[in-house]
């Protein structure tokens, strides 16, 4: 059964990944704190893994979300880039 990660979840986890915490990430997505952890634990639940350690006062990342770090950094720039190319007012012509 194929499955597909949401991009806006794994945005999430990114952006908590790269600022420490879900209040930093949350401002810098223009999201609440809840919104952000609900996306998290979404993502979680589809992979069936823990991709953050809570345990401690600052989030780090368990190892199966060190893995999903880099999948999601190059799933999210090809994400950017195909949006940034086909929505470019220099991109026109007829199919």
């Amino acid at each position: 059964m194929a499955r597909n990660l949401d991009l806006t979840s794994l945005r999430s986890f990114v952006t908590v990944a790269d600022l420490g915490g879900v209040t930093r990430a949350s401002t810098a997505l223009h999201l609440t704190q809840s919104a952000v952890s609900m996306q998290l634990k979404r993502l979680e639940e589809a992979l069936g893994v823990g991709l953050l350690d809570r345990s401690a006062r600052a989030i780090a990342l368990t190892p199966a979300g060190e893995q999903l770090l880099g999948y999601a950094r190059r799933m999210l720039s090809l994400n950017d880039e195909a949006l940034s190319r086909l929505m470019d007012d220099g991109y026109e012509g007829e199919l």
